[in-house]
This record gives structure tokens, sequence and C-alpha cells, in this order.
């Protein structure tokens, strides 16, 4: 492609497919969900050209079904996360001097499969191993990785544009250089898009990438690796490993190769990574570059003005989408006592009719939390709720895992504004109300912004524009994503680029070209046309 132009994608969204009664993509995949359950599929270890199926394996179970084995994954040792890195690096230089025009292409050809003929393998893999609901898998493992594909082809289109001005007899170029070592990404188990995407986008600049996916999210990791084999991604591009974290993490770490970290998890294991980094920082060639988005105890605040039924919609959507296992999901809220009744009251008609089972089921708004100690850390908050002379359960506070992780959706409601569910991030369909004195709403706003150690998302909900102006300057380093008159959840790639900072990450802004920025290490060169060949300047005349 060395003699010709590439035109980048659009800039739009993946458009969203409802998946209505009777619908070919309804019907299409159903059957792809039925065929997949029956099944048992073993994945491998994907280390340069070869797939390894190890002895040692741990069984895929739905959530919402964990006495069911729908397929196992290999578990790596110690040799296979070496074997890994190394063949990383022995094609570094290969991929590395590929035209960004055919990275690209090799990417864009991926974004149109998952669109296309993987998108209901991809949803489908999400339900059964995520439990996420058709909607749920829809707007991520299709649509949102389906935008990282695209969009981050437009943004490394826009970075490579951006150039030195020349001057005179002197060309200045920037060339910005993949960084010199190995990416190590590590992904959650919430969005089979962001697995894509943190391997996907480094990957994209020119690096070669070591991809630990959640052992929660590997049917669909498995997925989009068969993807991107097809759409002919070199073999060892991106080598995935899946087994111990903490073996896989410290021999990544202890690699004086390592160049960054691409993460997405909680901000524990995101701190004990940036304190293993800098015990080991003499051992590196160069400074690895830390990315990282991880918790939130992200927040809706309701002025006195706010419309009560689309404060309650706000809840219920921003709160038990996905059983609350988003980082941006609405976890503490805020409403005013004057309207305190009508929106408890709304919230008590909208969640009764949540009815929760099988992601099979499309009626079903919820399905089961991730697995067990997940299950029994969140019962562990109900029960404290239920126990506390600050707090009372209102609505919902139920659950059973006999079948599946099940639990109702949940609102305590505390008098404690420091209440524990207040602070602590619980990540499950569990949402804490205070209610404010109306008067007291300034006053509480600079509560909102020193109650949690976390800075993701939050919402304000409005009808005065002066109060909105308020807000955003009170809460300025509140949320790195912030919300008006609307939930604090579901940022879309290219609309709202996605971070948060204080405890919630580096903010480095997923879904924009910022975040492509960090894989790239900028080389300026300057070329003269007409260099001088005597040392002396006219002044000295």
């Amino acid at each position: 492609m060395k003699n010709s132009m590439f035109k980048v994608p659009e800039l739009k969204n993946e458009d969203i497919k409802d998946y209505l009664k009777n619908s070919n993509e309804r019907i299409e995949v159903k059957n792809t969900y039925d065929s997949m359950y029956s099944q048992n599929i073993k994945i491998p270890l994907y280390i340069g050209e070869d797939e390894i199926y190890t002895d040692e394996r741990k069984n895929i179970t739905p959530p919402h079904d964990h006495k069911k084995v729908v397929g196992s994954f290999s578990v790596c040792n110690k040799q296979h996360v070496k074997d890994a890195i190394n063949n990383s690096l022995s094609v570094k230089t290969q991929w590395t001097e590929t035209s960004w025009q055919e990275r690209a292409s090799i990417f864009l050809k991926a974004a149109e499969l998952i669109a296309g003929p993987y998108r209901s393998k991809i949803n489908a893999a999400t339900m059964i191993g995520q439990s996420k609901t058709i909607f749920q898998a829809e707007i991520d493992a299709a649509c949102e990785l389906v935008d990282f594909l695209k969009l981050n082809i437009v943004y490394m289109n826009e970075i490579y544009q951006e150039q030195p001005i020349t001057v005179g007899e002197v060309s200045n170029r920037l060339e910005y250089r993949p960084l010199e070592g190995f990416v190590y990404a590590i992904t959650p188990f919430n969005f089979t898009a962001i697995g894509g995407n943190l391997c996907a986008s480094a990957a994209l600049m020119g690096n070669v990438v070591l991809w630990k996916p959640s052992d929660h999210q590997v049917y669909s990791a498995k997925i989009i690796m068969d993807v991107f084999n097809e759409a002919g991604l070199p073999k060892g591009v991106i080598n995935l490993v899946t087994g111990d974290p903490v073996m896989i993490t410290d021999i990544a770490l202890k690699n004086s190769n390592l160049s960054g970290i691409h993460f997405t998890g909680s901000t524990d294991v995101f701190k004990s990574l940036w304190s293993k980094v800098g015990s080991n920082i003499n051992i590196y060639r160069d400074y690895p570059r830390i990315v990282g988005e991880t918790g939130g105890k992200d927040f809706i605040f309701s002025h006195p003005t706010a419309d009560s039924k689309i404060v309650s919609t706000a809840i219920v959507r921003g709160g038990f989408e996905y059983q609350g296992q988003k980082c941006s999901a609405a976890s503490r809220v805020y409403i005013p006592k004057s309207k305190s009744k009508e929106i408890i009251q709304n919230l008590e008609n909208q969640i009764s009719t949540i009815t929760m089972g099988s992601p099979r089921d499309f009626e079903h708004f919820m399905t089961a939390v991730i697995h067990e100690n997940s299950f029994d850390k969140i019962v562990k908050y109900i029960e404290t709720a239920k126990n506390s002379s600050d707090a009372e359960i209102i609505i919902g506070g139920d659950y059973d895992k006999s079948k599946g992780y099940f639990i109702s959706p949940t609102i305590i409601l505390t008098s404690n504004p420091n209440f524990i569910t207040m602070e602590k991030e619980i990540f499950g369909p569990v949402v804490t109300i205070y209610i404010y004195e109306d008067n007291d709403w300034k006053e509480t706003l600079s509560l909102v912004d020193k109650t949690s150690m976390y800075a993701l998302t939050g919402a304000f909900i409005s009808n005065d524009r002066e109060t909105i102006d308020y807000a955003l300057k009170t809460l300025r380093y509140s949320a790195g994503n912030f919300y008006i008159n609307d939930k604090p959840s579901g940022a879309v790639v290219g609309q709202q680029p996605f971070g948060g900072s204080r405890a919630s990450g580096t903010n480095d802004k997923a879904g924009s070209k910022l975040n492509l920025l960090r894989w790239v290490s900028p080389r300026l060169i300057k070329e003269n046309f007409n260099p001088p060949s005597e040392y002396p300047y006219p002044y000295m005349a």
C-alpha cells in the first residue's frame, strides 16, 4: 500500500439491533446460544503459531446456571508465559514495520466480521459466559467492540497527521513509534469490548501484546481471537494466556522488555501493579506506560427541580443494568426531601415489574451476578444494611444461589451519608439513597465530592440551568464522565470518551485518541536540505 492512499472509516457508531420478537437477528442469536450452550468447548492458550491445550483446565459455567459446564479453558504455567512474551518480541520488528494502513485494514476487517458473521457468536458467548441480557451483550460485545476497532483507526490517522511546522530549508516530522518492548493487557469480566480493545488498541499502534483476560470472560475472548485470526492478524502480535493472575503478572512485570500495562479492573490490583513496576523500575529498558481504569462509587444527585420519573428511571437503569456490574453503575443517590416519597414510590412501581433469570429469556431485565465470591460479597453488604440502625432495605434485599447467582434489585435508605454502602464499591445490584433537606442541596453537593475516593462517573438531574452550572463547578474533580439529566452509565465510543481519576484510574479516555497516544513514543526527525559548511554566524562578521 506504499503507492496508494487509505480511506479511514466513517466517524459513526455501529447501529444497535433491537432483537424484536420474530426478527431474524433474534432467531439467529437464540439458535446460536442454544448451540453453544449444548457444546463443551475447549479453549487453548494462544502463543504465536501454537494453540496449546493444557492438561490443567478450569471449567466455564454460566453464572445463571452454575451447575452447567459449557466448556473449559487452559491453565498456563510459568514457561507458557515466558514463551508468550518471547514470541511477541520475536515478531515485534516485523509488526512495527508493517504499514499503518495494513494494520488498519486488519482491524477494520475484524470489525466487519464482528458486525456480520460473528455477531451472534460473540453476543451468545457474552450471554452465556458473562450472563448478559441480549441488549447488554449487543451494546457491548457487538457494537462497542466494532466502534473501538473502527474509530481507533480514525483516531490513529488523526494522530499521525499532527506534525510540526517546516520552515525554510528544514523539514521536521514526527514519527509515532510503537513502544520498544511489549504491552501487558489485563482485562475484566464485565465488558467483552474492553477485553478486545485493551489489546487491539495497543496492537493497532504497532505494539505486540500479552493478553490476560479475566477467567470469567474467556469464552468471549476466544471468539475475539477467532476474529483476529480470520482478519489476518499475524500470529504472535497478540498472545493470550489464562491462569494464575499473580504468577502471570509477576513474570510479565519482571521482564526488562515491559513497555506498558493496559488495565481495567479493581483499584487494589491496579495499585499493586503500580507498586510492582516501581519496585522493578531499574530493570526496565524504558519507563513503562501505566494506563488503568479501575473502580467507581458513582452518584446520582437529584435537585429539587428534577422530574421524579426521570430520576427514578435513571436510578433503575443506572443501578441495575447488568446487575450493577459496571464500573459506571449508579451506586449512591442523593434525593431532596420534598420529592423523596414520589421518587421512592416510582422506584417501587418500576422495580416490582423487573424479572430475573436466564438471558435466554428475552423478557428479563436482569440476570445473575458473575460468580459465587461476588454473590457472597454483595449479600454481606445487604445483611449489614438489614442489621444497621443507620439504614434499612426499602426495596428488594432477596437473594438465591441454588441455581444461579441471583440477587434482586435492592434499594437501601440510609440516614448516614457516610454509611458503608455509600462509600464502598459493591459492584452489584445495590443502590443506597440518602435524603437531604431541599435548602441544603449546595452543602450536599460538597458531601458528594468528599464521600468517595473514586471519581469515575456521576449524574446531576435538574431543570434549573444555574444549578447545573453550580454542580459542574463544585463537582469538577468528582467524575471523569459527568452526565446531566441522564444516568451515569452507558458511555459510547466516540461520543463519551471514558475514564476517571482519583482512585478510578489514570483517565486516559478509552474511545479517543488520548488513549492511543499512550501506546506510541514519538521521534522527531529533522532534515536539513542545505546544511551549513562554515561555523560562523552572520552577527560575527
